[in-house]
């Protein structure tokens, strides 16, 4: 019995051995084989790519991720005539994303536009504005401390579609001091106002361009090869002396808030060459900070502003007298009796100043005196002469929305502008302009271009007041800026002075304001041989003084005080010091 269980157990396990067919066999050894060959050719194409074909994969890589960018070029630097920089570019970081790799998810767009200082749905509409680009700027010429915080989230939160741009930015040392001469530029680097407008093209570089790489999120891994490399714009030089600039700003700025006014000018000009030293104006800005709301602030005063000068014009018209040869310093007026009547209109002094020299009608600014001088000369010679030193005419100083100003053809005159027109009133004027007048007769009667960059080699000017004229009218109006004239807060300690003021009613809808003046003052020092001339204009000063030797007069004194010791100009009128200082310090008129 047991025997035959064993038996049968031996048959059952016999008959459950597995029988493999040679059919099964073949497909087994054919799949190893299949399985062994493929291992083989892997093997081989690696060893092939990272052997054989390393160039060849690299170069389509880079190819995939090579591009060609366009590389910034810093604009030119301006200086003042020492070679102080006055506007400079540095170079700064830019923003942009790529809104093809950018995800508009919060927890992408909330970390990222509080750093960057946006609101997360003006990123959003940005985004998808520009959702078929793959550039758009976020926010451009960022501080590079919000560069480093950017790069740190970048890396931290492992975004995409981020990328950094280098650009220049403009930077102004001088700040309001300089703004209106300087002026500024947009975002783009292009000039907008001032001289960064005016002279674009000159301060502007050419990019250039360079081939790199870059990975997958836009970043440059690699500079490959420079395609043209990029030129820097040229550097500009002005006329203006950043010493005498900075003096002029701070006691224009002074008398303008002591005075309450609503503005002021004031410009500064070397006689000898014409060049423009100092230009300054109040309200300023800051050509550093935001522009918007203060479009008012941006134009520059002294070029662009027009004024009847007044009483400073008095000069001129004493002037086209002494040039006829019917008048000398000595030649005596009739005033009386504190007027003149010129067909239905009255020419008023403040006072009968009776008979009086042309001397005193300068250093008392007689109206009545000098309209009878006025109209006694041929209407030609007197608007010839002030065409000559440049009335009517621009000052060709290329500075952008530089006015004219108006000086009406004689034909057209009648009898009451031909007098009005002699004491400033009839005719328009700038700052610029007025001051390039009183170079004339500083420069004994030559006429000099004006500049706003430094001149190495000043043009020859133009000879358009006989020098003699020149020289008397000047001894004349020494006597303003004495404790005789209208001036005496002028006088400059140890120097002598010579100048005119000038008290303007303004212009208003139907005549003229009763209660609105210009304060003018115009004048150059030393007399001996004249180096500057100044002009100052208070704008509707408020404060209970509004004439010009109160108001315009002390600060010409305190820049020109200032300005002799900086230029190292010697004094000329030592021999009465304390009197002088006497005058400046306690005489008001």
């Amino acid at each position: 019995m047991a025997q035959l269980k064993k038996k049968k157990r031996g048959t059952r396990a016999k008959r459950e051995k597995p029988v493999v067919t040679p059919r099964y066999q073949a497909r087994r050894w054919f799949l190893l084989g299949l399985l062994a060959v493929s291992a083989i050719a892997l093997g081989w194409r690696a060893v092939d790519q990272q052997i054989f074909e390393t160039d060849f994969l690299q170069n389509e890589g880079q190819r995939r991720h090579l591009r060609v960018v366009e590389v910034p070029a810093h604009r030119g630097m301006i200086t003042d005539r020492k070679g102080m920089p006055l506007a400079i570019s540095t170079p700064v970081d830019s923003v942009w994303a790529n809104p093809r790799l950018l995800s508009p998810d919060q927890r992408v767009l909330g970390p990222l536009a509080k750093v960057l200082g946006l609101k997360v749905d003006s990123m959003r509409q940005l985004l998808a504005r520009n959702s078929n680009r793959s550039f758009v700027y976020l926010k451009r010429r960022v501080n590079p401390d919000l560069v480093e915080q950017l790069n740190k989230l970048l890396k931290r939160n492992s975004i995409s579609g981020i990328g950094l741009q280098r650009e220049f930015r403009r930077f102004y040392p001088g700040g309001e001091v300089f703004a209106h001469a300087v002026g500024f530029t947009n975002v783009d680097d292009q000039g907008q106002e001032g001289l960064e407008l005016a002279y674009d093209q000159w301060l502007r570089g050419s990019p250039g361009r360079k081939r790199v790489i870059r990975d997958g999120h836009a970043r440059v891994v690699k500079d490959v090869e420079s395609i043209l490399p990029p030129r820097p714009g040229k550097d500009l030089v002005l006329s203006i002396d950043r010493r005498l600039q900075f003096l002029a700003y701070r006691e224009l700025k002074t008398a303008v808030a002591r005075n309450k006014a609503k503005a002021g000018t004031a410009v500064i000009l070397d006689v000898g060459t014409g060049e423009v030293l100092a230009m300054v104006n109040q309200p300023s800005y800051n050509p550093n900070g935001a522009k918007r709301g203060r479009r008012g602030h941006f134009r520059n005063r002294a070029v662009t502003d027009v004024f009847e000068p007044g009483s400073t014009m008095k000069p001129f018209t004493v002037a086209a007298a002494l040039e006829s040869g019917h008048y000398r310093p000595e030649t005596l007026i009739d005033t009386n009796p504190g007027y003149i009547k010129v067909g239905r209109n009255r020419v008023r002094d403040h006072d009968n100043l009776g008979v009086i020299d042309l001397t005193t009608v300068i250093r008392k600014s007689s109206n009545v005196g000098a309209s009878k001088i006025a109209l006694a000369l041929p209407r030609e010679s007197l608007w010839s002469l002030y065409s000559r030193v440049g009335f009517g005419d621009s000052t060709d100083t290329g500075f952008p929305g530089e006015a004219n100003g108006q000086l009406t053809p004689f034909e057209r005159w009648a009898r009451i502008d031909q007098a009005t027109l002699s004491f400033g009133y009839g005719l328009s004027v700038t700052a610029l302009q007025l001051a390039r007048a009183y170079s004339v007769l500083a420069a004994d009667g030559v006429r000099h271009p004006l500049s706003l960059l430094r001149l190495d080699q000043p043009p020859e000017g133009e000879q358009v007041v006989s020098a003699g004229s020149t020289r008397a009218l000047r001894r004349m109006m020494e006597t303003v800026v004495s404790t005789e004239g209208t001036a005496p807060l002028a006088m400059v300690p140890g120097y002598r002075v010579a100048g005119k003021t000038g008290t303007v009613k303004k212009s208003v809808a139907g005549g003229y304001s009763k209660d609105k003046y210009l304060a003018l003052f115009a004048g150059m020092v030393p007399v001996s041989a004249p180096r500057l001339v100044m002009v100052v204009m208070i704008d509707e000063p408020a404060a209970g003084k509004y004439y010009g030797g109160q108001v315009a007069a002390p600060v010409f004194s305190r820049v020109m005080a200032g300005a002799m010791r900086l230029l190292n100009i010697a004094p000329d009128a030592l021999e009465s010091p304390g009197q002088q200082l006497a005058a400046v310090e306690g005489v008001e008129r």
